[in-house]
Formats: structure tokens, sequence, C-alpha cells
């Protein structure tokens, strides 16, 4: 992955409810549009603060993370049904050509962030498949998130989604995030 991950001593606050200012989960649900025939993975998963909200609105989902640890606290507060934790990169997804109908990641993308890995979400991913990415904003002020210099713009992200072979749908910046929908 990019820059770096989440410090695994500071996973307490991947549970934060206020994380909410930045993206609802109202927003990704209409954005991510679930249907309990969906397959979807969960791209930077974490403790499964976000994948928590979308378990229950789909068939099966990835709950995608590098850190195994992240995945052993994920379990201790109890996985849903639906949900099926993988340890992988972005880059290297075990998944079948088109096994995705949609994919998201919410505050993670600077950290996979590459034509490599945007190369596999597309391999990965069926046609007409979508994938939501909220991520901290390189013009955001910085006050939370990763370091500015680690950042992009949701230019940056649309451009390079676009270079992988998606179309953006939608391509929004707001105070210290962006919001990115793109679709193959």
């Amino acid at each position: 992955m990019g820059f770096h991950t989440f410090d695994i001593d500071r996973a307490d606050a991947l549970e934060d409810a206020s994380r909410y200012r930045h993206l609802s989960a109202e927003e990704l649900l209409s954005a991510l549009r679930p249907n309990p025939e969906m397959t979807v993975a969960d791209l930077g998963s974490g403790t499964g603060f976000y994948t928590d909200d979308v378990a229950p609105h789909v068939g099966h989902l990835y709950a995608v993370d590098v850190q195994e640890a992240m995945h052993d606290l994920y379990g201790e507060k109890g996985l849903p049904e639906s949900v099926e934790t993988v340890v992988a990169d972005v880059a290297s997804l075990p998944f079948d050509d088109d096994a995705l109908d949609a994919a998201f990641s919410t505050m993670t993308y600077h950290e996979f962030a590459g034509a490599e890995s945007l190369a596999e979400l597309a391999r990965v991913l069926r046609p007409g498949g979508r994938v939501v990415t909220v991520d901290w904003s390189a013009t955001g002020a910085g006050r939370a998130g990763p370091p500015r210099d680690e950042r992009y713009s949701v230019g940056d992200a649309a451009s390079a989604f676009e270079d992988a072979g998606f179309s953006v749908d939608r391509a929004e910046s707001r105070t210290e995030t962006f919001l990115c929908v793109v679709s193959l």
C-alpha cells in the first residue's frame, strides 16, 4: 500500500462515531446502491466500522485489509454473517475476474492509490460495477487524517480511475474529504 497503514495502536479511533461527520452511513449506502444479491469489498476495512453499515444490505461482503491485527479486532467486535475477512493488498486481490459487483473505500484510498491497484480493481469488478471512494482531500485543512502530502485531490483520483478504464459518475470535493463514484 501507499505511504503507511493505520497504526494498530490507534485502532479504537476507527470506532469513533464522529467519523460520520465526514461520511454518514446513509451517504455511503446512497452512493453504493447495495442490494441483497451483491458481492462487495470494503478496501481497507480496518475494524469494520463502515463494513458493518453495508453488511446488512448485501449478500456477501469481503472486509479487505493488509493488517491481520485489524481483522482480529473486528472479530472480537463480532463479524456480521455476510462478512468474510481477507488479508490482501488492493494491488493483489485474491478474487476471480468480475467477482465483485461493487467496492468501497473509506479514508484509505491514499494507502493504495496507484495504477497497479486500480487495474486490479478493474479486473475484479464486473462490467457495470461501481467503486465508491471517500478519502482525505489534498485540498483539506489537514486537521484530521494523514499528512497533506500523502493525500490526493478529487481530480487526481478521478483521473487515475479514468486512466484505469473507469467512468466517473460523481466527483465532489468537501471541506476535508472528497467523494468519487466510478463504474466500469
